[in-house]
């Protein structure tokens, strides 16, 4: 596939870094040469300097034959001129740009028609990120949550602790604490090492265990690996931007709930838009603030600005102090293996969230959701069954039958609205929607050959 991406930012150049060892061709197109020559140096593809909304600096990168463009600058209007110039000009086939500004998102449903802003999908980070935020609030002591096929199957990750059942037990005692309930653990991460699970194996405390199951089993998986928390009732958010107050507006009816924001006149603002929540004009990092605010008896605490340290810094206070949860939100994907894990519970990336929903556009064959785990190390994606068993190499086999590349489980497959685990004697049917685990995502080529019709299928 030959695709263009313009904006070589974080997302951006995570994005090549995807896709270029997907066989794919890419060329990629920014302002800022030394980026780009450093990109060049790094990885087998083409790049362009200039504005991305340029006529001629898209002819250069070949417009005229790409099969997908990706729009993804720091600015929402020149994605959108960008993706404009390449409809009217080259007749680009699919066309992707991340909107931020809110404006253009409530006006969406009449701005973005083929007559008006030719543009196939749009991604908003900000909503994405509150989506995430809101799984994370509604699973409390989950570290990342993913769902699939229409929110019916999820994959879900945590740690397990001593007082969880199946601690110090073998992955298979799972059937006999739980008989009705099926799910497949699909990884395990311990010790900073990945291991591919057994029926023997013995489940750690300390472990990171990645799961697969019907979406309204979480819970009682989890409940096997650790003590269930409770539900989270109290909770402060630093920060007063856009995910901040989306984040807020999607609680505050369920939660109690307090908003520090810095601006006077944000908080202002703020205190207009939210009807339940408690917002204070102040400093997060200010001590004898969150004292009076009581953060020892807050379930969690959300830091929420665009200042990676400044998120950092006040989390760490308020864990200090007697938070009992701390989630982050970073932007430089560096900082994420260094704090997670320690005393902030969760670190959460916005620019791994826009991949996800990038990539969910851009795999080939009918692969409609992917999701990126632990930080883009592991991928998990569901595809869409077409054809027959003359067409397709996957329909009207078993799962035990299918030649899977390293690293890949086939974890549960949705089937006219029921959940089915994938044991061996499972036999794939048109229609299914398969949910794939991939702890290399080097494996996905593979994957996409495995689930595509053969060109026969029509």
């Amino acid at each position: 596939m030959k695709i263009i991406i313009l904006g070589a930012g974080q997302v951006g150049t995570t994005l090549a870094e995807n896709l270029v060892s997907e066989d794919n061709d890419i060329t990629l197109v920014d302002n800022n040469e030394t980026r780009l020559d450093n990109l060049q140096d790094k990885h087998d593809l083409r790049v362009v300097q200039g504005s991305a909304s340029s006529p001629t600096v898209l002819r250069e990168a070949g417009a005229q034959d790409a099969d997908l463009m990706v729009a993804v600058t720091n600015s929402d209007e020149i994605n959108m001129v960008a993706c404009q110039v390449g409809a009217a000009l080259f007749n680009t086939p699919t066309k992707i740009a991340r909107i931020r500004n809110s404006d253009f998102w409530r006006e969406k449903d009449r701005l973005f028609q083929p007559e008006v802003l030719p543009i196939d999908h749009i991604i908003s980070p900000e909503a994405l990120v509150t989506d995430e935020i809101i799984h994370l609030i509604d699973y409390p002591g989950a570290l990342q949550i993913a769902h699939f096929a229409d929110q019916q199957i999820s994959v879900a990750v945590c740690k397990a602790y001593y007082g969880g059942p199946l601690v110090g037990y073998a992955i298979s005692a799972l059937r006999e604490h739980m008989p009705h309930i099926d799910c497949r653990i699909v990884s395990i991460l311990r010790q900073d090492k990945f291991i591919r699970p057994q029926a023997s194996t013995i489940i750690e405390a300390g472990d990171e265990v990645t799961f697969i199951c019907a979406t309204i089993h979480i819970k009682a998986i989890m409940s096997e690996l650790q003590r269930l928390e409770r539900p989270y009732r109290r909770v402060m958010i630093m920060g007063g931007g856009n995910i901040a107050l989306n984040v807020a507006q999607r609680l505050e009816n369920q939660c109690s709930l307090k908003l520090i924001e810095r601006n006077s006149e944000r908080a202002e603002y703020l205190a207009e838009k939210l009807s339940k929540t408690m917002v204070f004009n102040g400093d997060a990092s200010d001590q004898s603030l969150l004292f009076e605010e009581h953060i020892e008896e807050v379930d969690v605490f959300i830091s929420l600005t665009s200042d990676d340290e400044a998120n950092i810094m006040s989390a760490l206070l308020a864990k200090r102090m007697g938070a009992a949860k701390a989630l982050v939100l970073i932007q430089r994907m560096a900082y994420i293996s260094l704090i997670q894990g320690g005393a902030i519970d969760i670190a959460i990336s916005p620019q791994q969230a826009t991949i996800s929903e990038l990539l969910s556009h851009i795999r080939k064959g009918d692969i409609v959701n992917v999701a990126q785990l632990r930080h883009g190390i592991a991928e998990a994606l569901e595809v869409v069954l077409h054809g027959d068993p003359t067409t397709s190499d996957v329909i009207g086999r078993k799962v035990s039958e299918l030649k899977l590349p390293n690293g890949a489980i086939i974890g549960a497959i949705l089937r006219q609205n029921e959940v089915i685990i994938a044991k061996k004697d499972v036999v794939f049917e048109e229609h299914d929607h398969v949910v794939v685990y991939l702890s290399d995502k080097k494996a996905v080529t593979e994957i996409e050959k495995l689930f595509q019709p053969s060109a026969f299928f029509i």
